[in-house]
């Protein structure tokens, strides 16, 4: 009876096998390459067949697959090496420098990445012997890498490569001068000042490394700075050729450097035979390059599809009138990166405030030229609108509707009337200050959306806003004064600025609002001084079912963290949810917390950053016990050296084996050695996650694969 009931079932229900090639093939392409090839593909004779065809492992991406190991990454080359044409390891850290050796047997490889894994010169020349159809190449260049220790076969596969990503820890060309035929080259400078030992480094090149890169077939120059006078040296070194000719078939350039890079005669050079020689369709340049010169004037478009000026001083009139030629027509721009750019949407900069109300019709003019915008980034700035009607900055951006990813400084979402004629009360104000605590009255608020709709829908700019962007995919509302306590290469910061005065009206119904974005992935908040439960946070938390990353930084008041309650009740909601980032003093990571926390089962990356803050060390291993999928655990509390130390070393010992990429760092925030600390965090991670930044058309789009 039971046979026979089972076999009904059966008959009633739908078997996956009987599914058409094309629909299964579809479905498989979302398991990742490892599992397909050693597991699923030894179910069945179908999907043996299935799980090797040329769809399937043409290309294999492991560069987030943690759990691939050795063994995995061996027994996978072995299986499909000769069907694999590009292999993406970016960030593989955990993987020891031995397990290049079996990409030596994907004999076809075309693009492959090795960003973020240990590389010797030896090896590097070793593998790229074998791989003579390569065409592109991401790699790191270490301290001790050796371009002398190159085979001549190695340099021939070098020099038929067109596609070129180096990060670089040391000052050095890496393997520039040996890519004769390069197209797209694109540098990371991520040198310290100083060695381990503390002695000061030098930006110039050994005598052995000067050999001249090929820059005459260049289209593509990406360079991207960390902070520190090396990167600015080395990356002279490599402009310098540039300078001297200018590549015909050059159309984008792109520098992105943090604080003051000034402008050489070498540099200067460059820019005037660019704007004589080229037309561009991408541009970034630092900000002291462009600061005060006539060089946008001159220089030439094609069909322009990204633009950065951030932190420069360019204002609104020269904006419009020399990028986007006085409003005409520039529906190939579709990424746009104004942050940190003041006076952007102001006709003139020589006698504005930076607060002052912005120029509407600038804002439009932008509106209207860039119809087919993607990512806009005006976050830095206070973007203030004024009181005219139909004309607030929010009401303009809503008519983008190609918009997916947008980032916005707080004071620019809020109502005139509410900002201007209904300025918060004395005892609504945010403290300032990290010392005595002050009681303040909590302010009723709708607790389900429906009222929130019904209340804020018809007067809230902003909620209208995110109304129109239903396709919105990457929100960030951060702050125009918020600096994160934990920067780059710098002791943590200890104060911090005031919110803009038109911020503080800016809290809970506004992170409601945002609860309309039905595919919302990534969230970003910070600074918003009038949360006063977060209940908007529950309404994102069941509305949001496709959020993947959420950062959270100084919400409401400063010496308490008053949305505790809403955060966890939004955390039992977020199934998708993999990297979750929370920067707020006096932050307690308790038992409730991480109860709350463990419901989201997706979880891979936690970064906690709390002056003053508290955690509770059996309640994380606790956690890391029951979300097996965390692989990144970054706590940097208030907690004494000793406690850090214990919990960091407790959760390496009991979770390192099963989880080959766990990568742990728990220590005080205000310890003086935070900074050796972070350099040892893995760059993936570091630049992620860790480290707070606005990642709005922070590169152009699909800059690499």
């Amino acid at each position: 009876e039971a046979v026979s009931e089972e076999g009904e079932e059966e008959s009633n229900g739908v078997n996956l096998m009987e599914f058409s090639d094309e629909i299964l093939l579809h479905i498989l392409s979302y398991v990742p390459c490892t599992d397909l090839v050693l597991n699923v593909r030894r179910t069945c004779r179908k999907l043996a067949t299935l799980c090797l065809d040329k769809s399937l492992t043409h290309t294999v991406l492991l560069q987030k697959d943690y759990k691939v190991n050795k063994d995995k990454v061996k027994q996978l080359m072995r299986d499909i090496g000769k069907e694999i044409y590009q292999l993406n390891m970016a960030g593989c850290y955990w993987l020891p420098s031995s397990t290049i050796d079996h990409v030596t047997r994907c004999k076809n490889l075309v693009k492959l990445n090795l960003s973020g894994c240990h590389v010797t010169s030896l090896r590097l020349s070793k593998m790229l012997s074998t791989l003579q159809h390569l065409r592109s190449l991401a790699i790191d260049v270490n301290p001790g890498f050796d371009a002398s220790q190159l085979s001549s076969e190695c340099k021939a596969t070098l020099s038929r490569v067109s596609e070129l990503k180096q990060t670089l820890y040391t000052p050095s060309y890496g393997v520039v001068p040996c890519c004769t035929s390069l197209e797209k080259l694109l540098l990371y400078f991520e040198i310290l000042d100083r060695s381990r030992e503390g002695f000061m480094l030098s930006g110039q090149l050994m005598v052995g490394e000067s050999n001249v890169p090929h820059y005459q077939n260049l289209r593509i120059f990406y360079a991207r700075l960390a902070p520190g006078y090396v990167n600015q040296e080395v990356v002279r070194l490599y402009l310098a050729v540039l300078s001297d000719r200018t590549p015909e078939n050059l159309h984008a350039f792109l520098i992105s450097a943090p604080g003051s890079f000034a402008e050489t005669g070498a540099t200067k050079n460059l820019l005037d035979s660019m704007a004589r020689n080229v037309r561009l369709d991408a541009l970034q340049l630092p900000k002291a390059w462009i600061n005060g010169s006539g060089l946008l004037q001159h220089l030439k478009f094609n069909n322009p599809f990204y633009f950065s000026f951030s932190r420069c001083t360019l204002s609104g009139g020269h904006l419009i009138q020399r990028v986007i030629n006085g409003g005409k027509d520039l529906k190939s721009l579709t990424s746009l990166n104004l942050s940190g750019c003041v006076h952007c949407l102001a006709p003139e900069s020589l006698f504005r405030k930076a607060e002052d109300d912005i120029d509407s019709s600038i804002l439009e003019s932008l509106v209207v030229s860039c119809s087919n915008l993607r990512h806009l980034n005006l976050s830095a700035a206070h973007h203030h609108s004024s009181e005219s009607i139909g004309n607030h900055l929010c009401q303009l951006l809503s008519r983008l509707k190609h918009l997916l990813s947008l980032a916005l400084p707080v004071c620019s979402i809020t109502d005139v009337a509410v900002s201007v004629e209904k300025p918060p009360t004395t005892p609504n104000l945010v403290p300032q200050t990290f010392g005595r605590k002050v009681r303040i009255g909590i302010q009723t608020y709708p607790r389900n959306l429906g009222d929130q709709a019904n209340q804020k829908i018809e007067s809230s700019v902003f909620w209208a806003l995110m109304g129109s962007l239903r396709f919105l995919e990457t929100l960030e509302i951060i702050g125009s004064s918020f600096s994160s306590a934990m920067p780059r290469n710098e002791p943590a910061i200890r104060n911090s600025l005031p919110p803009c005065v038109r911020a503080q009206s800016v809290g809970d119904s506004e992170v409601a609002a945002i609860s309309q974005l039905t595919y919302l992935q990534s969230l970003t908040l910070a600074q918003l001084p009038n949360i006063l439960t977060g209940s908007g946070l529950v309404n994102i938390g069941l509305q949001c079912q496709h959020l993947r990353t959420l950062s959270l930084a100084n919400l409401g008041m400063m010496g308490k963290v008053v949305y505790m309650s809403a955060l966890m009740d939004m955390l039992k909601h977020c199934k998708c949810l993999r990297d979750l980032r929370l920067e707020q003093p006096y932050f307690c990571a308790g038992s409730q917390f991480f109860q709350a926390l463990s419901h989201c089962s997706s979880l891979q990356r936690l970064c906690i950053v709390s002056r003053s803050g508290t955690l509770q060390s059996d309640a994380v291993m606790s956690f890391m016990a029951n979300c097996l999928e965390v692989i990144m655990c970054h706590m940097f509390m208030g907690e004494s050296l000793t406690v850090c130390k214990n919990l960091q070393q407790s959760i390496v010992r009991s979770f390192q084996a099963e989880r080959p990429a766990l990568n742990v760092v728990i220590f005080p925030l205000l310890h003086e050695d935070l900074t050796e600390v972070i350099r040892d965090v893995p760059m993936r991670h570091l630049d992620e996650i860790t480290l707070f930044k606005s990642r709005v058309a922070e590169e152009p789009p699909n800059l690499w694969w």
